[in-house]
C-alpha cells in the first residue's frame, strides 16, 4: 500500500468531541525517556514558520505519578487519562516492561478511543500496550527486532512483522525502535499535511523524510530468552551452527522431530517468521560476516554460507541489503582506518543479526519501513542521515 495515496481509510468516524489535530501521548512510570520524548517533539512544538501544521499536544498519564524513567528522572504530566477523550490521536512511545500487564484503565482508555474513531499508535515497546487492549488482534504489527518474538508469543493472534520499520494499519499504527519512532510519526504527518510539511518537519528535526529497507540489517544473532526455553530452540542453535553445510527447512523439521507444516506453525507461532526466510536471512548475516572478516572470494563465501550457488547467495544479498556483495564488501574496507584490522573494526560496528524472525520486506511505499540504529557502513548510492 502505498504511503501517499493506499494508506488504509479509519474504520470509524471521529466521535463529535474529539479533535483530529489533538495529539495525546501516554506515559507510564519506567518508560525510556528518549522514546517518549519523540512524540512530544514532533507534536509539541509550534512549526508554523517553517510549513509544518501545528498540532495540540496533551502529555497523560497512564497511571498514578511522579513518572520515573530513565536515569532517575521524575516526570508529572499535566493529564490524566479522561484528557485522552478528547484526542483524535492517541500515541504509546514506549512500555516499561514486555512481560508485565499494563494498567486496566489505560487499556480500557485505549480501547474507548478506538471504538470512537482515534488513531492509536504504538511506538516500540508501545506495541505490547496497544496488543494487551486488544487493538492489534488480526492485525499486522511490528515493534523492536529484539522484542518481535516476546510479541509472537505472548500475542499468537498478532500478525508480527519484525522485519519493517513502521507498519500503517489505518486506525493503528505500530513501529519498530528508537529511531523509527521518528519515522512513524514523520510519516503520520505526511498522512494529514502532505509531503511538503513531513518534509520540512524532517529538515528540522535533521533527519531523513524516509527511510528505505528494513529491521533485517540491525538484527542481533543471539538467541532471545522466548526461543531459549523453548524445545525448539536445540534445532535453531544446529543450525545456526550448521550455516555452512547446505540443509533446508525439511532437515530442521526432521530434527524437530515434526511433519513440514507443523514445524512451520510451532516455528512461526515462536518467532513470528516463517523458517525458510529466517534460514536465508541467517545466511546472509554469515555472508556479510565472511565478507567483513575474510578475503574469501564471493564464490567462497556463498559455499560456506550454505547456499547453493553465488548466484542464490546475490539475489537474496540484494534483496536483503540493497548491494551485491562485492559493493558490500569495497564500502565496509573503505570505512576501516588504515593498519586497522577487519576484527578490530568489526568490534566496533554493533553486531547485526539474528534471532530471526522476519517475513519479506517490502517496499518503501507500503507504509512500513526499516528500522532504529544505522549499524553498517554506507553502500554506494546508498543514503544515511
Amino acid at each position: 500500500m502505498s504511503q501517499d495515496s493506499a494508506v488504509p481509510e479509519v474504520a470509524r468516524k471521529l466521535s463529535g468531541r474529539r479533535r483530529r489535530e489533538v495529539v495525546a501521548v501516554l506515559l507510564f512510570s519506567g518508560g525510556p525517556i528518549f522514546e517518549s520524548s519523540i512524540p512530544l517533539s514532533v507534536f509539541g512544538i509550534d512549526r508554523q514558520d517553517a510549513g509544518v501544521p501545528r498540532y495540540r499536544l496533551l502529555v497523560c498519564a497512564g497511571e498514578d505519578g511522579p513518572l520515573r524513567t530513565t536515569g532517575g528522572l521524575e516526570l508529572t504530566a499535566p493529564y490524566g487519562l479522561e484528557a485522552i477523550g478528547r484526542a483524535g490521536t492517541v500515541v504509546v512511545p514506549a512500555w516499561r516492561s514486555i512481560t508485565s500487564p499494563p494498567p486496566p484503565e489505560a487499556l480500557e482508555a485505549l480501547r474507548r478511543a478506538h471504538e470512537e474513531g482515534a488513531r492509536i499508535v504504538g511506538l516500540c515497546t508501545g506495541a505490547f500496550v496497544l496488543a494487551a487492549a486488544g487493538l492489534l488482534d488480526g492485525r499486522p504489527a511490528t515493534t523492536h527486532w529484539m522484542y518481535a518474538p516476546t510479541l509472537a508469543k505472548r500475542y499468537p493472534s498478532v500478525h508480527v512483522d519484525p522485519r519493517e520499520l513502521f507498519v500503517d494499519d489505518g486506525d493503528v499504527l505500530t513501529s519498530a525502535g528508537t529511531a523509527a519512532g521518528i519515522d512513524l510519526c514523520l510519516h503520520i504527518v505526511r498522512t494529514d499535511h502532505g509531503t511538503e510539511a513531513a518534509g520540512a518537519l524532517a529538515r528540522r528535526l535533521v533527519v531523513p523524510p524516509r527511510r528505505s529497507g528494513g529491521q533485517e540489517r540491525y538484527l542481533d544473532r543471539s538467541l532471545p530468552e522466548e526461543i531459549g526455553a523453548d524445545p525448539l530452540a536445540e534445532v535453531v542453535a544446529w543450525a545456526l551452527e550448521h550455516l555452512h553445510e547446505q540443509f533446508d527447512v525439511e532437515t530442521l523439521a526432521a530434527r524437530a522431530y515434526m511433519s513440514r507444516r507443523t514445524f512451520d506453525r510451532r516455528f512461526r507461532s515462536l518467532t513470528g517468521s516463517a523458517p525458510l526466510q529466517w534460514l536465508i536471512t541467517q545466511r546472509v548475516l554469515q555472508a556479510q560476516r565472511l565478507l567483513e572478516t575474510s578475503d574469501y572470494s564471493v564464490d567462497e563465501v556463498a559455499g560456506r554460507c550454505g547456499f547453493r550457488s553465488p548466484v542464490a547467495l546475490r539475489g537474496h544479498f540484494r534483496r536483503q541489503l540493497g548491494s551485491s556483495p562485492a559493493a558490500y564488501r569495497a564500502a565496509y574496507r573503505a570505512r576501516r582506518p588504515q593498519g586497522e584490522s577487519a576484527t578490530a573494526v568489526l568490534d566496533q560496528v554493533p553486531v547485526q543479526v539474528a534471532a530471526g524472525m522476519r517475513r519479506p520486506a517490502s517496499p518503501l511505499d507500503t507504509g512500513k519501513q526499516h528500522a532504529d540504529l544505522y549499524a553498517r557502513p554506507s553502500l554506494p548510492g546508498q543514503r544515511t542521515p
